[in-house]
């Protein structure tokens, strides 16, 4: 054994004494984050009472769920891109298809949801059903057993196309390099309608008054957003000569872009009708014009970027669209229950409880889905590391 590895074993004897030594050990961060996760969701329960609880815990389990559902789509249309290109793949591909071992996770910690629905949606807080065929299939659709059977079929389909598209195309499903169409549209069609149908389960039916037709849509734009744009914080530089540098800027600029739009074209279709002016009311007040501006000025920023893309500036501005589109994931929610839009403490311990809960799971879900445990393989990760613990220094 040599002079470090001995130093190495005797600062984790020592470190092991104590309380923070325990739980600051990397084999026993999953373990910490757990505990910490259902700490400040039991504290949110306790102090506030389910009522308050569940549209936080909604909120923040929808921007667990935008990593793998939006990274999903995103992922299929980089790698069809990229079909006939022989090089290896980029580590932001590599990156999204990691995000995707989050989907059973988040299908894990949709378990509480059915068990909220009597505080989260009008449905499910009584009501008489109408008269007639259309009446009687409403009490079906419109009851808890249905809602959870739906979200059960929803993950299923998710969590089968997250183990497709987990792996490169062509391994093992034909020739190496060669994405099949039919792989691409099959993934793109299921996910567009599960996505379009969940969405409008979870997160539109908060509101019972408020319908759009293009609200699932608008939900997997930001989704798809929000995943890319955590793709480009994390994911390392392409360093090597066999890797592509491959301008990041351009394709998150566009799906700002198009979230932006689609918010734009529900509004005008939609204002005016009395429901909907209702709904956007509550989430119009100074938080939510802050917010508005905010994220105007970031797609501005993206869009004026893609003329000079560089890597600080482009994982910068997706640093303040991942701030901007996790607030985002609370407006849709939270304002149909306070009244107004506003992020407060209760939002962000249940926002700290969901991701403790989720970093806690991941380790033994990957292992129970050995297909999303796939590490990627970055040529130059280590030299990329090296490279920046020298500039910090």
């Amino acid at each position: 054994m040599s002079i470090d590895e001995r130093g190495a074993a005797a600062r984790k004897a020592l470190g092991a004494k104590t309380a923070r030594g325990y739980f600051l050990d990397p084999a026993r961060r999953p373990l910490a984050a757990l505990l910490v996760g259902a700490a400040c969701l039991g504290l949110v329960a306790l102090l506030h009472g389910l009522p308050r609880l569940a549209p936080a815990y909604l909120a923040a389990w929808t921007c667990l769920l935008a990593l793998p559902a939006g990274a999903l789509p995103v992922a299929i249309m980089i790698e069809r891109a990229d079909a006939w290109r022989p090089q290896p793949e980029t580590a932001l591909l590599e990156t999204l298809r990691g995000l995707l071992a989050l989907m059973p996770v988040a299908a894990l910690l949709a378990l509480p949801i059915p068990f909220l629905a009597p505080f989260l949606y009008p449905w499910a807080q009584g009501g008489e059903a109408g008269p007639g065929p259309a009446g009687a299939f409403a009490a079906l659709w419109f009851s808890r057993p249905a809602f959870a059977g739906r979200l059960a079929l929803y993950f299923g389909l998710w969590i089968g196309l997250a183990l497709l598209f987990a792996r490169r195309g062509g391994e093992p499903w034909g020739k190496a390099g060669r994405i099949d169409d039919g792989r691409a549209v099959l993934g793109l069609g299921v996910h567009t309608v599960v996505g379009t149908l969940a969405a409008d389960d979870l997160v539109m039916a908060v509101d019972g008054r408020f319908h759009a037709a293009a609200f699932g849509l608008l939900a997997m734009a930001a989704w798809s957003s929000l995943a890319l744009a955590a793709a480009i914080v994390i994911a390392p530089p392409d360093i090597g000569p066999a890797r592509r540098r491959h301008d990041r800027m351009t394709p998150l600029a566009v799906l700002l872009l198009v979230s932006a739009g689609l918010h734009a074209v529900q509004f005008l279709m939609l204002g005016p009708e009395p429901n909907a002016a209702a709904w956007y009311g509550v989430r119009g007040g100074p938080a939510g014009r802050a917010l508005m501006l905010t994220s105007g000025l970031v797609v501005a920023l993206a869009a004026a970027l893609t003329l000079r893309p560089g890597e600080n500036r482009t994982r910068l501005v997706a640093a303040l669209a991942v701030a901007a589109h996790l607030a985002e994931m609370a407006w849709f929610v939270t304002p149909s229950f306070a009244g107004l839009f506003r992020i407060g403490v209760v939002d962000l311990l249940a926002l700290a409880g969901v991701a403790g809960l989720a970093i806690g799971l991941t380790p033994p879900l990957r292992r129970l889905f050995p297909g999303l445990a796939v590490t990627p393989a970055w040529p130059g990760r280590e030299a990329a590391s090296a490279a920046r613990r020298t500039r910090l220094r």
